[in-house]
């Protein structure tokens, strides 16, 4: 399996036009490389601009689906709020963030308003070759690096209803200086023209209804022909359908 070296920068806005570059760049980079295996496993790759409500709707999502797992991803900044060690992420120091980056451990990593995020090689592709559903949650950069490496992965973005909403939602969070929500307003813009890259887009708008549409998309995976062949293959046998 080959794994994409790109990694980019949100710490300081970035124009529309760059930020396209760096995206067809990646995709170009890694699409020789992409692995096209059929694992057993379906892995969920949800991407949305700070304050969309990513977090809270893959929480309720693996709360109501207890065949979605989450997979810890690895950062160097430090835990917010009641956040713990390996229950929402590694929180490691940059020298061993580093050494992880020289020893090619992760599918992806990037740079996200000063800090590094990635997301370990390893863990993703045992869960899902042992038929585990996954559900990463990630910035837009890594879903496209994710992308290069596990051609079948499912990306979904999630936006907001508005601009305005999601400038309010930033602020009731209480997490950030105004001058670090302005970043955050800057780079959504960035990021949010991502969204045509993406499988499925979702507008929480309404939680409930996003929820349900969450949802929606991980039962659809499921009853691909290929996921139905893989989980109900003596059925198939039986009836004398082949691959």
């Amino acid at each position: 399996m080959a794994s994409s070296n790109l990694h980019t920068n949100l710490s300081e806005p970035l124009l529309p036009a760059e930020a396209l570059s760096e995206v067809a760049s990646a995709a170009e980079a890694g699409a020789a490389g992409s692995d096209e295996a059929e694992y057993p496993g379906n892995l969920f790759v949800v991407a949305a601009p700070s304050g969309a409500g990513k977090s809270s709707l893959v929480k309720a999502l693996l709360e109501l689906d207890t065949r979605v797992f989450p997979t810890v991803s690895h950062t160097t900044r430090a835990p917010r709020g009641q956040e713990k060690h390996g229950r929402e992420y590694f929180f490691i120091p940059a020298h061993e963030f580093d050494a992880m980056v020289a020893a090619d451990a992760f599918i992806e990593w990037a740079n996200v308003h000063g800090n590094r995020y990635g997301t370990a090689k390893k863990a993703v592709e045992d869960r899902i070759q042992q038929g585990a559903d996954v559900v990463l949650e990630i910035d837009f950069q890594g879903a496209m690096q994710i992308r290069n490496v596990f051609a079948n992965a499912v990306l979904i973005f999630i936006l907001p209803p508005s601009l305005e909403e999601l400038r309010s939602r930033l602020e009731r969070r209480g997490e950030d200086r105004p001058d670090v929500i302005e970043l955050r307003m800057r780079n959504a813009r960035v990021e949010m023209a991502q969204a045509g890259n993406f499988d499925y887009v979702i507008i929480n708008d309404v939680f409930e209804r996003a929820l349900f549409d969450l949802k929606s998309i991980v039962h659809a995976q499921r009853l691909r022909y290929s996921a139905q062949q893989r989980a109900q293959a003596q059925v198939f046998r039986a009836l004398g359908i082949q691959a």
